[in-house]
Formats: structure tokens, sequence, C-alpha cells
């Protein structure tokens, strides 16, 4: 139960979190990073793999958009390669739940010189564009550094955020997170479905399915992984 004037946390984040430890997309372990981390858990969108979870998974991005950005954008760009799916999947989404039509758009890795020439996949990007870019889990800029020039290469656009499935809320190559640093660094707005907060707190000493995901003794591997590496908001 929460304490009176504390927040609920909305259902649809709730079930996120469910599904991404059904998926086996969250894992909680004894696992290290490529930049050298220990770490208690492990996120890996890798393994969304088939249609129905595709299905679930744009939900809860659309669910996402809407709540942080509205829908008042006409593009939602998925940086190649895991952008590509997300934004062909979370422009269904939001044109079966929200009834608003937007066009999905991803960059290729390398420039088609004959039939759909060009560098874009989807729909064009033109001058007075409304952007939101769509990405999975963001540790590092380096996705949106390589990302923006192509985006602005098609015309003056707005980009009107940026959403990921987690954040992480670890510190990036300062003392802010990833996602804080995108902020401070490009200028435009960034939301999650989760943070890994919302995730502790769900998971923590609660059963699923017969199983408590998140125990004292996880909790507390956990807590010192934060006191090391937590981000300054």
């Amino acid at each position: 139960m929460k304490g009176k004037g504390e927040m609920v946390m909305e259902q649809y984040k709730q079930e996120f979190i469910e599904f991404m430890v059904d998926c086996e997309v969250l894992r909680f372990g004894d696992f290290t990073t490529k930049s050298g981390r220990k770490t208690p858990f492990f996120i890996n969108t890798g393994f969304y793999r088939t249609g129905t979870q595709l299905r679930k998974l744009s939900g809860y991005y659309a669910q996402a958009i809407e709540n942080k950005f509205g829908l008042d954008f006409d593009i939602l760009f998925g940086p190649a390669y895991k952008g590509i799916p997300l934004s062909v999947a979370t422009s269904i989404a939001i044109s079966e739940q929200y009834k608003k039509d937007v066009m999905y758009c991803s960059n290729r890795k390398e420039q088609k010189d004959h039939g759909d020439t060009g560098i874009l996949l989807g729909g064009p990007i033109k001058d007075g564009d409304r952007v939101i870019i769509i990405e999975d889990v963001t540790t590092a800029g380096t996705s949106i550094a390589e990302t923006l020039p192509i985006i602005k290469g098609q015309g003056k656009v707005d980009i009107k955020g940026m959403v990921v499935s987690v954040n992480r809320m670890e510190r990036g190559h300062g003392e802010k997170s990833a996602l804080a640093e995108i902020e401070d660094i490009y200028g435009f707005p960034t939301t999650a479905i989760v943070t890994m907060d919302e995730v502790v707190e769900h998971l923590y000493n609660r059963p699923y399915k017969g199983k408590i995901i998140i125990d004292d003794v996880m909790k507390k591997a956990i807590d010192a992984y934060y006191e090391k590496y937590r981000a300054k908001m």
C-alpha cells in the first residue's frame, strides 16, 4: 500500500516491468558491461523476438510517448538498426491506440544508389516536420551524435524529444545520466517507459509468478551498484 500523498505507479509501467521479466530482457545476477562495470542487472532488448512481443512493446512505447510528448508530431524516427522495428511497430501502435497517423522513418547504415535510393527508410523528412526519436536503451550518446546530422540534413525540423525503454539512471561520460547529457548537449527532452528506480520499487520483495525477483540480497547489490554509479540528475 502507498502512503498518503505518495504517487501510485501507472498500470502500464507495472505491466511493462513484468513484461521485461517474462521476455528475459531484464535479468538479475552478476554481469559485466562493455565498459567493464560489474552490474547486478542486465537489459538485453535483443530478446524481444516475436510479433506478439513487439506488438506489446510498441504499445508501451506509444503510451510513454503520449504521456510525455502528446501526439502533436509528424515522424517517429528509429536509428538503425534496433530503432527500425521500434519505429515501425510503434507507429502502428499509435495508430491503433490513439487513431493518430504518424510516419515512421529510419536510416540505413549505408546509402543505396538504386531502387529505393537514399539513406532513409520509410517516410521522407522535410522542413517543418516535428520528430520524435525512438531508441531501445541509451547508455551513451554515440547513437544520437550519429543520428542527428542525418535527420537535420533532410530539412529544418523540430526534434520534439527522444524515448527509450529503460532509464538506467547511471552515469554516462560525466556525472549525469546518458539521457540528461543528451538533453544538455542537444536541447530536447527525453523520457523512458520506466526508470530502474521504478523497476526496483515494483519488484522488490513482491512475488511474481511464484517467485521473488528482487530479494533482500539482490536489493543490497543494486543499492551498492548505484552507490557507486548513480547519476546526478
